[in-house]
């Protein structure tokens, strides 16, 4: 027993002097409640230097914010972003090679102290350059020499890549451009417009990501000299991976600028601002105020048919409606509850119809307007049906109104972010 007392003794007072330390720890405060966000409109854009400009959603193609972006204006180097998109498609299509020597004529070698700026690659007379490294230096260091080496090597003369050019661009719908040459030196009838270079940015993206995440790189070094990229945006804030600078007496400092956060891209075009500086500062300030002040929701999955509808002398009853790519729309914070969907879709549909086909409409609009409009399509082939069936359907149509039906699309789907 004496053991057994004595061997308590110590582990009491342990206990005691744990008692002690705990009862010693001041209470952990009570957490400070965080003020909720206001419901507050969602203010005006920012008022930015340059004589044009658009805030672009890449998700949707929705333009959120613009100043005057149709007016024509000298593109200066901005135009290196249509010979770039004209050189990718033309590679993806194997018409050129990334790996192809290049010849460095005279015209080319001249042009690099002649262009918008005197940017130069410092490419060297009759030399053989690899096309992904003309790339490179065209889309990293500006340089005139490589955007006309590149256009020669493309089309056969700089002349005939202009024409090239003119062609991609009316096929994405630039409606307002016209493209005289491959480095954007100052020349008669060489025009684009904020809302083209949008278009036209959303589409390199889209179409080459590759070639793309070359004018996120901030320097390169060709013939022993080290440039960097022009874009100081890529130094400033992380989420900005591109796009292009420009500048000349005529046309001011105009950049085309594009960052990601998250699931959402957002694409700014400033067009003659005052100064590389006031060009870098305004883009930034429009792709803040677009993150923060708009968001992107997916509403329809392209996996799921929207509708069903009645199928008329068909070999099936019904006929699987939905949409080819999943629907986005964009809009201000805060109003993704006030959109409304409905389904254009003729009240008759007769056999056959193929997979793709269009068949209706879908509609988004926001307090009465029209927010998106995108073709409703027959996910799966419907042929006729038999003899007896379709003279059953003729006879059952004589009792059938056939006028088109609208109604309410589904629920709107998951949000995108």
């Amino acid at each position: 027993m004496k053991f057994f007392r004595r061997s308590l003794l110590p582990f009491a007072a342990v206990v005691l002097l744990v008692g002690v330390a705990v009862a010693q720890t001041p209470p952990r405060p009570s957490p400070v409640p965080r003020p909720t966000v206001p419901d507050a409109p969602v203010p005006p854009p920012p008022d930015v230097d340059g004589k044009s400009w658009v805030l672009m959603d890449y998700a949707t193609g929705q333009i959120l914010a613009s100043k005057e972006p149709d007016l024509r204006v000298e593109p200066a180097s901005i135009t290196k972003i249509m010979t770039d998109y004209v050189v990718s498609a033309e590679v993806a299509n194997g018409k050129i090679h990334m790996t192809d020597p290049v010849t460095i004529s005279e015209h080319a070698w001249r042009g690099g102290g002649a262009g918008t700026d005197g940017s130069t690659s410092f490419l060297k007379l009759n030399s053989q350059v690899p096309l992904k490294d003309l790339l490179y230096g065209m889309i990293i260091q500006s340089g005139n020499d490589a955007a006309i080496a590149l256009a020669e090597h493309t089309a056969g003369s700089e002349q005939a890549f202009a024409g090239l050019m003119n062609a991609y661009a009316k096929q994405l719908g630039m409606v307002n451009s016209n493209f005289e040459n491959a480095s954007g030196y100052p020349i008669d009838n060489h025009y684009t417009t904020a809302h083209d270079i949008a278009i036209l940015s959303r589409a390199l993206i889209h179409d080459f990501p590759e070639d793309y995440a070359i004018s996120a790189v901030k320097e390169f070094e060709w013939n022993g000299i080290k440039q960097h990229n022009r874009n100081t945006l890529l130094w400033r804030d992380p989420s900005v991976d591109g796009i292009k600078t420009g500048h000349t007496a005529a046309a001011g400092y105009c950049l085309a600028a594009s960052a990601k956060q998250g699931e959402s891209r957002m694409i700014a075009i400033v067009m003659g601002a005052s100064s590389e500086k006031a060009r870098a500062d305004s883009a930034m300030a429009l792709l803040n105020y677009g993150f923060r002040f708009y968001e992107t929701h997916k509403l329809y999955d392209n996996s799921k048919p929207l509708a069903t509808p009645r199928l008329w002398k068909g070999a099936m009853n019904q006929l699987p409606i939905g949409v080819a790519d999943a629907v986005l729309v964009t809009v201000k914070r805060g109003q993704y509850d006030q959109l409304k969907a409905t389904m254009d879709i003729p009240a008759t549909l007769i056999a056959p119809f193929k997979k793709g086909q269009q068949v209706g409409t879908l509609r988004v609009t926001l307090a009465g307007q029209p927010v998106q409009s995108v073709p409703l399509i027959a996910l799966a082939d419907a042929p006729q049906g038999g003899f007896f069936s379709r003279l059953w359907d003729s006879i059952l149509l004589w009792f059938h109104s056939d006028k088109n039906a609208t109604t309410d699309a589904p629920a709107k789907g998951t949000d995108a972010k």
